[in-house]
Protein backbone atom coordinates (compact mmCIF):
# COMPACT_ATOMS: atom_id res chain seq x y z
CA UNK A 1 0.00 0.00 0.00
CA UNK A 2 1.41 3.32 -1.02
CA UNK A 3 2.24 6.12 1.52
CA UNK A 4 -1.24 8.35 -0.26
CA UNK A 5 -3.06 5.32 0.07
CA UNK A 6 -2.59 4.74 3.30
CA UNK A 7 -3.14 8.38 4.49
CA UNK A 8 -6.13 8.67 2.28
CA UNK A 9 -7.66 5.68 4.31
CA UNK A 10 -6.50 7.38 7.94
CA UNK A 11 -7.93 10.20 6.90
CA UNK A 12 -10.95 8.68 5.95
CA UNK A 13 -11.02 6.78 9.26
CA UNK A 14 -12.85 7.53 12.18
CA UNK A 15 -9.39 7.90 14.10
CA UNK A 16 -7.64 10.04 11.36
CA UNK A 17 -10.51 12.18 11.34
CA UNK A 18 -10.49 12.65 14.72
CA UNK A 19 -6.64 13.32 14.81
CA UNK A 20 -6.98 15.90 11.57
CA UNK A 21 -10.06 17.29 13.53
CA UNK A 22 -7.41 19.35 16.31
CA UNK A 23 -6.27 22.18 14.74
CA UNK A 24 -9.25 24.19 14.00
CA UNK A 25 -9.96 23.96 17.60
CA UNK A 26 -6.51 24.91 18.92
CA UNK A 27 -6.45 27.69 16.53
CA UNK A 28 -9.80 28.82 18.01
CA UNK A 29 -8.94 28.92 21.71
CA UNK A 30 -5.66 30.48 21.00
CA UNK A 31 -7.72 33.04 18.89
CA UNK A 32 -9.78 33.32 22.34
CA UNK A 33 -7.41 33.61 24.71
CA UNK A 34 -7.15 37.23 23.68
CA UNK A 35 -10.85 37.91 25.14
CA UNK A 36 -10.62 35.34 27.94
CA UNK A 37 -7.40 37.51 29.32
CA UNK A 38 -8.42 40.50 28.99
CA UNK A 39 -12.24 39.23 31.09
CA UNK A 40 -10.02 37.51 33.51
CA UNK A 41 -7.54 40.93 34.32
CA UNK A 42 -11.04 42.96 34.38
CA UNK A 43 -12.69 40.29 37.13
CA UNK A 44 -9.11 40.56 39.28
CA UNK A 45 -9.56 44.08 39.24
CA UNK A 46 -12.99 43.82 40.26
CA UNK A 47 -12.10 41.58 42.77
CA UNK A 48 -10.30 44.15 44.29
CA UNK A 49 -6.90 43.38 42.99
CA UNK A 50 -4.44 45.68 40.97
CA UNK A 51 -5.98 47.71 37.70
CA UNK A 52 -4.34 46.60 34.79
CA UNK A 53 -7.38 47.61 32.15
CA UNK A 54 -8.43 50.69 30.95
CA UNK A 55 -11.50 52.15 32.48
CA UNK A 56 -15.19 51.61 31.85
CA UNK A 57 -18.34 53.31 32.93
CA UNK A 58 -19.57 49.45 33.39
CA UNK A 59 -17.21 49.36 36.46
CA UNK A 60 -20.02 51.72 37.91
CA UNK A 61 -22.77 48.47 38.01
CA UNK A 62 -20.59 45.49 37.31
CA UNK A 63 -23.13 42.99 37.07
CA UNK A 64 -23.22 42.76 33.06
CA UNK A 65 -20.17 43.35 32.63
CA UNK A 66 -19.57 40.08 35.06
CA UNK A 67 -22.03 38.21 33.23
CA UNK A 68 -20.64 38.92 29.69
CA UNK A 69 -16.94 38.34 30.64
CA UNK A 70 -17.82 34.77 31.90
CA UNK A 71 -20.41 33.88 29.40
CA UNK A 72 -17.89 34.96 26.35
CA UNK A 73 -15.39 32.60 27.98
CA UNK A 74 -16.96 30.11 28.25
CA UNK A 75 -18.75 30.37 24.62
CA UNK A 76 -15.40 30.75 23.18
CA UNK A 77 -13.65 28.13 24.64
CA UNK A 78 -16.39 25.54 24.41
CA UNK A 79 -17.31 26.62 21.19
CA UNK A 80 -14.07 25.74 19.63
CA UNK A 81 -14.25 22.04 20.93
CA UNK A 82 -18.01 22.14 19.10
CA UNK A 83 -15.42 21.76 15.92
CA UNK A 84 -13.90 18.50 16.87
CA UNK A 85 -15.47 15.60 14.94
CA UNK A 86 -14.99 12.96 17.73
CA UNK A 87 -17.26 14.68 20.30
CA UNK A 88 -19.76 15.44 17.64
CA UNK A 89 -20.77 11.78 17.64
CA UNK A 90 -24.23 10.72 18.47
CA UNK A 91 -22.90 8.27 20.79
CA UNK A 92 -21.18 10.33 22.85
CA UNK A 93 -23.82 12.75 23.79
CA UNK A 94 -21.09 15.52 24.71
CA UNK A 95 -22.08 17.40 21.48
CA UNK A 96 -25.81 18.37 22.56
CA UNK A 97 -24.87 18.43 26.13
CA UNK A 98 -22.23 21.19 25.49
CA UNK A 99 -24.44 23.13 23.13
CA UNK A 100 -26.86 23.99 25.15
CA UNK A 101 -24.70 25.73 27.80
CA UNK A 102 -22.74 26.85 24.34
CA UNK A 103 -26.43 28.58 23.07
CA UNK A 104 -27.63 29.97 26.64
CA UNK A 105 -23.90 31.44 27.23
CA UNK A 106 -24.02 32.82 23.32
CA UNK A 107 -27.28 34.77 23.94
CA UNK A 108 -26.54 36.23 27.29
CA UNK A 109 -23.46 37.34 25.70
CA UNK A 110 -24.57 38.81 23.14
CA UNK A 111 -27.51 40.37 25.17
CA UNK A 112 -24.73 41.91 28.00
CA UNK A 113 -22.66 43.44 25.20
CA UNK A 114 -25.56 45.05 23.70
CA UNK A 115 -26.47 46.59 26.87
CA UNK A 116 -23.32 47.45 27.82
CA UNK A 117 -22.85 49.33 24.43
CA UNK A 118 -25.94 50.97 24.91
CA UNK A 119 -26.24 51.96 28.52
CA UNK A 120 -22.75 51.49 29.90
CA UNK A 121 -20.52 52.80 26.91
CA UNK A 122 -17.37 55.19 26.53
CA UNK A 123 -18.34 59.00 25.21
CA UNK A 124 -15.14 58.16 22.89
CA UNK A 125 -16.80 54.87 21.13
CA UNK A 126 -18.52 56.91 18.63
CA UNK A 127 -22.22 56.42 17.46
CA UNK A 128 -20.53 54.08 14.62
CA UNK A 129 -19.06 51.47 16.58
CA UNK A 130 -22.04 51.68 18.88
CA UNK A 131 -23.67 50.72 15.68
CA UNK A 132 -21.39 48.00 14.70
CA UNK A 133 -21.83 46.29 18.19
CA UNK A 134 -25.74 46.38 18.14
CA UNK A 135 -26.15 44.83 14.47
CA UNK A 136 -23.53 42.19 15.05
CA UNK A 137 -24.71 41.33 18.79
CA UNK A 138 -28.18 41.18 17.21
CA UNK A 139 -26.57 38.94 14.26
CA UNK A 140 -24.95 36.80 17.10
CA UNK A 141 -28.55 36.59 18.82
CA UNK A 142 -30.31 35.67 16.15
CA UNK A 143 -28.15 33.06 14.82
CA UNK A 144 -28.08 31.30 17.84
CA UNK A 145 -31.89 31.38 18.28
CA UNK A 146 -32.29 30.19 14.65
CA UNK A 147 -29.79 27.23 15.08
CA UNK A 148 -31.44 25.70 18.39
CA UNK A 149 -34.61 26.28 16.30
CA UNK A 150 -33.12 24.39 13.50
CA UNK A 151 -32.21 21.30 15.50
CA UNK A 152 -35.40 21.15 17.03
CA UNK A 153 -36.34 20.59 13.52
CA UNK A 154 -33.47 17.82 13.14
CA UNK A 155 -32.55 20.37 10.35
CA UNK A 156 -28.66 19.51 10.80
CA UNK A 157 -27.35 21.44 8.04
CA UNK A 158 -29.24 24.64 9.13
CA UNK A 159 -28.31 24.17 12.64
CA UNK A 160 -24.71 24.04 11.62
CA UNK A 161 -24.52 26.66 9.60
CA UNK A 162 -26.32 29.16 11.79
CA UNK A 163 -24.16 28.18 14.76
CA UNK A 164 -21.02 28.43 13.13
CA UNK A 165 -22.18 32.28 11.78
CA UNK A 166 -22.87 32.86 15.71
CA UNK A 167 -19.93 31.70 17.11
CA UNK A 168 -18.13 33.39 14.41
CA UNK A 169 -19.33 36.68 15.37
CA UNK A 170 -18.89 35.63 19.36
CA UNK A 171 -15.27 35.47 18.86
CA UNK A 172 -14.87 39.10 16.93
CA UNK A 173 -12.89 40.36 19.90
CA UNK A 174 -9.96 37.88 19.22
CA UNK A 175 -10.20 39.16 15.41
CA UNK A 176 -10.61 42.75 16.47
CA UNK A 177 -7.04 42.62 18.30
CA UNK A 178 -5.24 41.06 15.36
CA UNK A 179 -7.30 44.02 12.84
CA UNK A 180 -6.11 46.97 15.45
CA UNK A 181 -2.43 45.93 15.65
CA UNK A 182 -0.68 46.31 12.09
CA UNK A 183 -2.42 49.86 12.71
CA UNK A 184 -1.20 50.47 16.28
CA UNK A 185 2.45 49.38 15.01
CA UNK A 186 2.58 51.82 11.64
CA UNK A 187 0.34 54.92 12.70
CA UNK A 188 -0.72 54.71 16.96
CA UNK A 189 -3.63 54.20 18.59
CA UNK A 190 -6.70 54.47 16.35
CA UNK A 191 -8.76 57.61 16.73
CA UNK A 192 -12.60 56.45 16.73
CA UNK A 193 -13.70 55.83 13.26
CA UNK A 194 -10.43 53.89 12.46
CA UNK A 195 -11.17 52.07 15.72
CA UNK A 196 -14.93 51.48 14.48
CA UNK A 197 -13.83 50.57 11.13
CA UNK A 198 -10.97 48.16 12.37
CA UNK A 199 -13.40 46.56 14.77
CA UNK A 200 -16.44 46.11 11.81
CA UNK A 201 -13.98 44.87 9.74
CA UNK A 202 -13.01 41.87 12.11
CA UNK A 203 -16.62 40.87 12.72
CA UNK A 204 -16.78 40.88 8.84
CA UNK A 205 -13.73 38.94 8.36
CA UNK A 206 -15.05 36.63 10.50
CA UNK A 207 -18.45 36.16 8.86
CA UNK A 208 -16.47 35.82 5.78
CA UNK A 209 -14.72 32.90 6.88
CA UNK A 210 -17.63 30.79 8.26
CA UNK A 211 -19.65 31.51 5.31
CA UNK A 212 -16.40 29.79 3.34
CA UNK A 213 -16.29 26.67 6.25
CA UNK A 214 -20.40 26.53 6.15
CA UNK A 215 -20.24 25.76 2.17
CA UNK A 216 -16.91 24.12 2.55
CA UNK A 217 -18.80 21.22 4.63
CA UNK A 218 -21.90 21.64 2.74
CA UNK A 219 -20.50 18.99 -0.15
CA UNK A 220 -22.88 16.25 -1.77
CA UNK A 221 -23.18 13.88 0.44
CA UNK A 222 -22.50 15.62 3.24
CA UNK A 223 -26.19 15.27 5.11
CA UNK A 224 -26.50 11.63 5.72
CA UNK A 225 -23.10 12.05 7.87
CA UNK A 226 -24.35 15.13 9.44
CA UNK A 227 -27.30 13.88 10.51
CA UNK A 228 -25.53 11.12 12.65
CA UNK A 229 -23.27 13.97 13.96
CA UNK A 230 -26.34 16.07 15.46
Amino acid sequence: MTNESMAVRSARSPRGRARGGWPVPAGLITLSLIPVISGALRMTELAGGPVTMPATPALAAPLPLVLHILCVSAYSILGAFQFVPRLRRRTNGWHRRAGRLLAGCGVIAGLTGMWMALFQGRPEDGGLLLGFRLVFGTAMVVSIVLGFAAIRRRDVARHRAWMIRGYAIGMGAGTQALTQLPWILIVGVPGDLPRALLNGAAWVINLLVAEWVIRRVARPGDAPRAASLA
